[in-house]
C-alpha cells in the first residue's frame, strides 16, 4: 500500500461515481436506485483503479525502484516513514 494509492483512491471513486450517474441519467434512469448503484460501484472499484494507476505511474517514473515494493517489511506505511 501506498500513499499515492490512498490519495488516488478518493479522486478514482468521484470519478467513476459521477460517470455513471451521467450515464445512468442520460439514458433515462432517474431516481436514487441507480445513484445508490453507482455510490456501490464507485466505492468498490476506486481502490483496485486506484492501486492500478499508482503503479503505472511509478512504473513510468525513471527515477523510481520497483523493486522496493515488494521489499516493505509491512503493509501500513508508518506516518513518519518515507515513500517506498
Amino acid at each position: 500500500m501506498d500513499r499515492l494509492a490512498i490519495l488516488l483512491t478518493m479522486l478514482t471513486g468521484a470519478m467513476i461515481t459521477g460517470a455513471l450517474v451521467v450515464v445512468f441519467f442520460s439514458m433515462g434512469y432517474y431516481g436514487w436506485g441507480p445513484v445508490i448503484l453507482s455510490v456501490v460501484i464507485g466505492m468498490v472499484g476506486a481502490w483496485p483503479s486506484a492501486w492500478g494507476i499508482s503503479r503505472r505511474i511509478k512504473r513510468q517514473d525513471p527515477g523510481w525502484d520497483e523493486t522496493r515494493v515488494e521489499k516493505a517489511p509491512s503493509s501500513i506505511p508508518r506516518p513518519g516513514a518515507p515513500e517506498l
